[in-house]
């Protein structure tokens, strides 16, 4: 893996600095660059070569020598802009990172044994245990239902995207709602690319409905950070986080039952 994300950062840092100019706020490349960038540097290609632009986007840092042509308090990220088209752009907010100094809620789990012990991966662990705990519900105050796993579709201006988990949902006046979950666990990293295509994708699927997309990520094998999101005139910023650990319910005790009725939010 270290040397395949070696191999991509040589790729990717001479493409980058092909096209970029000082000054420059968006970078573009398309992935045919890729495939003759290649060629000149003499590397070798995964067979799908996604994988060299995913990786940057969820798993790994871009090249050093990248991010020190991003003004302060900026970073790239790589944002899709149609079919098999790219673009480096600065962002305020590329990584979506749990704060480490939110309070904890226990939750009985829920889990059924027998899912929790054959979920393919992390990611497919963690979509698992947000639908049997209903944790979409609980931490948006709507009855959510489950629409549609991984949904891949095209968006307009961005190309196909892919969205882990669709939810549809009602609040108590009967108002209905659109929630695009993103679900991240081992070494991948929630970054604010694949929320801005949720949201994209949700105005243009989901007129009519109220958009609220949500980010899953596990701190630990049963601890889970949630976080919603709204765009404002600055660009999407998180608006909630929640830490949700969950717990067998023989260790949920009274004193803690106690303290969350004294909570404020």
């Amino acid at each position: 893996m270290a040397e395949g994300i070696n191999r991509y950062s040589k790729l990717i840092e001479t493409i980058f600095f092909k096209n970029y100019k000082k000054g420059m706020k968006e970078v573009r490349f398309e992935r045919e660059d890729l495939i003759s960038t290649a060629k000149e540097l003499k590397i070798d290609l995964p067979k799908n070569l996604g994988d060299v632009v995913y990786s940057f986007r969820y798993r790994a840092a871009l090249p050093e020598a990248i991010g020190k042509t991003a003004p302060e308090g900026s970073e790239w990220v790589i944002r899709l802009i149609g079919q098999a088209k790219y673009m480096f752009s600065l962002s305020d907010m590329p990584r979506i990172v749990p704060s480490k100094i939110y309070a904890e809620t226990k939750i009985p789990d829920a889990t059924p044994g027998i899912i929790a012990r054959y979920a393919f991966n992390d990611e497919q662990a963690l979509l698992a245990k947000l639908r049997y705990n209903r944790l979409v519900d609980i931490f948006t105050g709507i009855t959510c239902y489950s629409l549609q796993n991984h949904l891949r579709t095209t968006v307009p201006g961005m190309g196909q995207i892919e969205t882990d988990e669709l939810y549809v949902g009602l609040d108590k006046k009967g108002v209905h709602y659109i929630i695009p979950v993103q679900a991240k666990g081992g070494s991948d990293q929630l970054g604010v690319v694949q929320i801005e295509q949720d949201c994209a994708m949700c105005r243009i699927k989901f007129p009519n409905l109220i958009c609220v997309p949500v980010a899953a990520q596990f701190m630990g094998r049963d601890l889970i950070a949630l976080f919603s999101f709204e765009l404002t005139d600055k660009g999407l910023t998180v608006n909630a986080e929640k830490h949700y650990l969950l717990v067998d319910p023989k260790n949920l005790s009274e004193e803690e039952l106690e303290l969350y009725k004294k909570r404020t939010d």
